[in-house]
């Protein structure tokens, strides 16, 4: 008995062992997680959803069958997070977390944002909880995605294409957010502190077609603050030739290139010199 004992104690020990190993097991996964964040209007959004490969499988009409609800991925349902109000399509949808969902068919898919974000997969997927739905048309892809792809695309300062695709199949949604409001907002707001943004409203003024004029005044007092700056001449020239002044553009831009050729700032020599150019033209 007194042998027997230690060897069950090893037995037993040996059992514990396995146990404590087989909870620590780690393996690769079959589908991938992928985490995304991209900046867009003046918010972000994230995405997170796991990656199935083809491997030579029948995707859409097979492993995926037309006209039923897909998790867009595998495992646990896609979840895309807006921290803004955005546009998808045309359609409203407030800030928040949804879960993503799809239904394929040939030449038309159904797209659905889905209020419950904890779910795995869409077996438990209710309609009632379904936050929109809108259409979107596929595209056949001449070279083949192996493993399924969410991507944010063409991605300005209002505007992004949101693109799912996956074996030769893909699909993009328009995204658009209303950043103007905010941003004249905040603009005017910033305008009545001690320290006045001049260049980066002239910049904004510039970029989203606003008062040419406001935008002069204001880059005027931003070189008048730093009247050595390569880079304050390089706005003020841009926006004189945008407004139609090519002389005044002319001027500024070679004072913009002798500004930077005296800190040796290539990069404001370059730029100054092409918009010199384009206002010799």
């Amino acid at each position: 008995m007194k042998r027997v004992l230690p060897i069950l104690l090893l037995v037993f020990s040996i059992l514990i062992l396995d146990v404590a190993n087989a909870q620590n097991l780690k393996l690769p996964q079959p589908s991938s997680t992928q985490t995304i964040t991209q900046d867009f209007g003046l918010g972000t959004i994230k995405i997170t959803y796991s990656r199935p490969n083809v491997k030579g499988r029948q995707i859409f009409g097979g492993l995926v069958p037309y006209g039923q609800v897909w998790r867009t991925g595998a495992n646990s349902a896609t979840v895309i997070s807006f921290s803004e109000d955005v546009e998808i399509e045309g359609h409203n949808v407030p800030a928040g977390d949804y879960a993503l969902f799809t239904i394929p068919k040939e030449n038309e898919w159904m797209v659905i944002l889905n209020k419950d974000t904890k779910q795995w997969g869409a077996y438990t997927h209710k309609e009632s909880d379904d936050v929109l739905r809108f259409t979107a048309k596929p595209v056949k892809l001449s070279d083949k995605v192996e493993t399924f792809s969410i991507q944010l695309e063409n991605v300005y300062p209002t505007t992004a294409q949101l693109k799912l695709a996956w074996d030769r199949t893909a699909v993009s949604l328009n995204l658009k957010a209303d950043v103007d409001t905010k941003a004249m907002a905040s603009i005017n707001e910033a305008m009545k502190g001690e320290k006045k943004p001049y260049m980066q409203a002239a910049q904004y003024y510039y970029d989203n077609n606003k008062d040419l004029k406001k935008a002069l005044e204001w880059i005027n007092a931003a070189e008048a603050a730093e009247p050595k700056a390569p880079w304050v001449k390089y706005w003020k020239a841009r926006i004189q030739l945008k407004g139609g002044d090519k002389n005044g553009a002319a001027r500024t831009a070679e004072a913009g290139i002798a500004a930077a050729k005296t800190i040796n700032n290539e990069e404001y020599v370059r730029l100054n010199s092409q918009v010199l150019g384009d206002a010799k033209k």
